[in-house]
């Protein structure tokens, strides 16, 4: 009776750890999002100061254009979502595009998808005062590849941004195990109208003079 007892223990515990084993579990990034969040206050004109992300192929075409990005974000208050547009100076003109964010039951987390990569991303909050800066850091998932990148991006309610804040931007990423030296800055090149051609400043070229000849006098 005892033996037959613990064959059927050892068959429950068997059957558990083949459960453990074949199905997978889908654990949650815990990321902590800004204490109180209040998504109305987060509303409005920001501009993307800063950026590093671990996606080397991103930060190669972010090296090539290191501009400010406006931000305007909207939303309405019967939609589950909010609309964020971007307006940035990309190959000669002022580029605009859209995209929805859905609200999760998280506070300061965000989700939306980038049909371009077949990426989901995760956005979060994790650091704002809504009439200064926000601290944002993107987790995102490539599908079918699975391959994750993590990035972080400063926006700011000016075109600028306190030495300070720099500071707590740069700690933020580093407690995630990212290089802060890799952090692009992003340059002022002024105000974006979207469908404007950029007129580049032609720089001088200069001049060669040729030497005059001085054909000789036949007499």
């Amino acid at each position: 009776m005892m033996q037959g007892a613990v064959s059927a223990v050892s068959l429950l515990v068997l059957g558990s750890a083949w459960l453990v084993h074949t199905v997978p579990v889908l654990i949650e990034p815990f990321i902590l999002t800004q204490e109180n969040f209040h998504l109305a206050q987060f509303m409005g004109k920001w501009y993307e100061v800063a950026v590093v992300s671990t996606c080397p192929h991103y930060m190669q075409r972010k090296r090539g254009n290191p501009v400010i990005v406006a931000l305007e974000l909207q939303h309405v208050a019967s939609d589950g979502n909010f609309a964020m547009t971007a307006t940035s100076f990309r190959n000669g003109s002022c580029k605009l595009t859209s995209t929805d964010y859905g609200l999760t039951n998280t506070p300061g987390r965000f989700f939306h998808h980038i049909a371009r990569f077949g990426a989901d991303v995760d956005s979060f909050v994790v650091h704002c005062n809504y009439d200064e800066y926000a601290m944002v850091l993107l987790l995102s998932t490539e599908k079918p590849s699975g391959n994750k990148t993590t990035a972080f991006k400063l926006y700011s309610r000016a075109m600028s941004v306190r030495a300070t804040v720099l500071d707590d931007f740069k700690t933020l990423v580093r407690q995630h195990g990212v290089s802060d030296d890799a952090i692009i800055m992003n340059q002022n090149k002024g105000v974006c109208v979207p469908g404007e051609r950029v007129t580049q400043p032609v720089t001088a070229q200069p001049q060669r003079w040729k030497r005059n000849t001085v054909l000789p006098v036949v007499r």
